[in-house]
């Protein structure tokens, strides 16, 4: 019998090669226990792994034994899903997102469900989606949007109200049944999306969205999405009129040009110096009045899109009547066809001039007469309007980097004065050591720098990594009733400070992040990656070894992983012990070990 693995990727060629292609008896996947294995590899490293759904089950206990009663139920036709417990978690609006937690019974079989989708339907969503998908990001939606917005005159920023919330049950299910024909498969994702929720002791049904907080939601959303990308490559297919290339050049354009090639020959053929100093006077006169006038005639059309979940930006070269237009045609698809509600208020059209908030950048189209040198295809240099009409990715200091260190208590506004913020010392570090206060630093600046390394104002974040400095070296000095200079003397190193630490290899030393650290190259970006199962796990491997990694015990009838959420967690009994030496979040014990654990 082939490995699950080869199935699944057999599957992806298929669906790649053939896009309107259908997929039958997949059901029979879930029964296989290997698929199950690689699903437990990717949840249990998870935080939201030992977190409790409505009852007791977590990826603590899981056992062969775990994964046949699972598979018993699906032959038998007996499996229910659980409902969800809800919680909610606060916004950066001061509202609360519902989040679901599903039993991890539920996620492992989630899990195997989403690998199955994925293969399915990953090779034909749009390649202008980035949301959720393997090997995309909010970097590569901006790259996008950098090459593909160049030149467009007008923005429509999308926004749905509740989209996750309001997407429909039976409009998702007859998405997917045109790919699938199986109704058993289709039967167990209907049951995820009717389980209904647990809040408050009180149980209350789902009649529409998908559970957030569920593994495969996000590829089910993406699915149910990408029928609005599909509509937007038929407006695209329907907009775009390329421009006329039999009139390359503007009548004014082609006027000054000729005149200035008229020019250019006398320049060569008069001997006459003050004849001639006045041709080129004249010549570079109307070389400076060529680089006012458009070069082409704006007589295009184009349409062009990015859409990350449930958040898109179209761009676009037309007038503006034409874009309220199609703005009312993609709310009226939106509320025919997917019975989703395209907020009004939040929906606008933005000159490309003024700058748009997507993906946490602000975004326009540049209109720049600067004339630079730029090097031709053929190697040769020209002057020219390189930043013209291209997109500018900038950052919002205000709204995101000053809120941030706010957020952090690392800055205080001044009164007045040369300085706009004043840093000042974390009161919540004081208790750590000096290298784990810089740790703590840095990975906050890596983490900002990373994002907006794409922003052609990176370098202004200069003087956000000075402020998270000195608020870092206050915070030590602080500690140690000292100042700055004395923590810097202290801790020099060169030209600037670090501070030593002990390991295992001898003493390193950890320095404070620089905006060079960061720059712009892919080694930093920040790309979410879906990592290849490795189907002869880790997990699998030593629960069929047989060998108790706690008592060492073999031949017991069963043999359990144990989980835990956090090594640094961990007390100084045996079990924990053994944990911190094997540097792992699972221990594979025998019963009588397992349950000793727990007591």
């Amino acid at each position: 019998m082939k490995p699950t693995s080869e199935i699944l990727e057999r599957i992806a060629k298929s669906s790649k090669e053939h896009k309107d292609g259908v997929f039958t008896r997949l059901y029979r996947y879930l029964l296989r226990e290997d698929i199950y294995y690689a699903a437990y590899q990717k949840l249990y490293a998870n935080r939201g792994a030992t977190t409790k759904g409505i009852d007791d089950d977590t990826a603590d206990g899981f056992s062969e034994l775990y994964i046949k009663g699972l598979i018993q139920d699906l032959q038998n036709g007996t499996y229910r899903a659980n409902p969800v417990r809800r919680e909610y978690i606060p916004k950066k609006n001061g509202k609360k997102r519902p989040l679901g937690i599903p039993s991890f019974r539920d996620k492992l079989l989630q899990e195997a469900v989403r690998m199955i989708l994925e293969a399915i339907y990953e090779p034909v969503f749009h390649d202008h989606s980035h949301g959720f998908k393997p090997n995309r990001s909010c970097h590569t939606a901006l790259r996008q949007i950098s090459s593909d917005f160049t030149g467009v005159v007008w923005f429509i920023e999308g926004d749905i109200t509740g989209c996750f919330d309001n997407i429909n049950h039976e409009i998702l299910i007859d998405i997917l049944a045109r790919k699938i024909k199986d109704s058993k498969f289709l039967n167990i994702i209907r049951q995820f999306l009717k389980t209904g929720y647990v809040e408050n002791w009180k149980y209350n049904k789902t009649y529409s969205g998908t559970p957030q907080g569920g593994i495969c939601s996000p590829i089910l959303a993406n699915i149910y999405l990408n029928e609005l990308d599909q509509k937007f490559e038929e407006i695209k297919k329907r907009f775009d009129k390329p421009r006329d290339t039999r009139q390359e050049k503007t009548p004014e354009y082609r006027e000054v040009d000729n005149e200035m090639k008229k020019i250019s020959y006398w320049i060569d053929h008069t001997d006459d110096v003050n004849e001639r100093q006045k041709l080129i006077d004249r010549y570079k006169h109307l070389k400076k009045e060529l680089h006012k006038i458009p070069c082409h005639p704006q007589t295009n059309k184009k349409f062009t899109f990015v859409r990350y979940a449930d958040d898109w930006l179209v761009g676009v070269c037309g007038t503006k009547e034409e874009c309220i237009a199609l703005k009312a045609e993609i709310a009226e698809y939106l509320n025919n066809e997917l019975k989703l509600t395209l907020s009004e208020e939040k929906t606008l059209i933005t000159h490309s001039s003024e700058k748009v908030r997507f993906l946490g950048y602000d975004i326009c189209v540049r209109r720049s007469q600067e004339i630079k040198g730029c090097k031709m295809k053929n190697g040769k240099w020209r002057k020219s309007r390189s930043l013209h009409l291209k997109v500018a990715l900038t950052i919002p200091h205000t709204e995101k980097i000053e809120k941030f260190m706010f957020a952090k208590k690392a800055i205080i506004q001044t009164n007045g004065g040369a300085l706009k913020f004043k840093p000042v010392h974390r009161t919540a570090l004081l208790n750590q050591s000096d290298s784990e206060i810089v740790e703590q630093y840095n990975a906050e600046m890596r983490g900002l720098l990373n994002y907006y390394n794409l922003a052609v104002d990176y370098h202004t974040l200069d003087y956000f990594c000075y402020l998270m400095e000195y608020s870092c070296l206050k915070t030590i000095a602080n500690k140690h009733k000292s100042t700055i200079h004395k923590i810097i003397r202290q801790y020099k190193d060169g030209k600037t400070w670090s501070v030593p630490y002990e390991t295992k290899e001898g003493t390193k030393r950890v320095r404070p992040v620089k905006i060079a650290d960061c720059k712009r190259g892919e080694a930093s970006d920040i790309v979410f990656q879906r990592t290849k199962f490795n189907w002869k796990s880790t997990i699998r491997q030593r629960l069929n070894a047989g060998v108790c990694e706690l008592c060492g015990k073999r031949h017991a009838d069963l043999y359990e992983v144990h989980v835990v959420r956090n090594l640094n967690e961990l007390g100084n009994s045996n079990w924990e012990l053994a944990m911190k030496a094997k540097r792992r979040k699972t221990l594979v014990v025998c019963s009588d070990c397992h349950g000793k654990i727990h007591k």
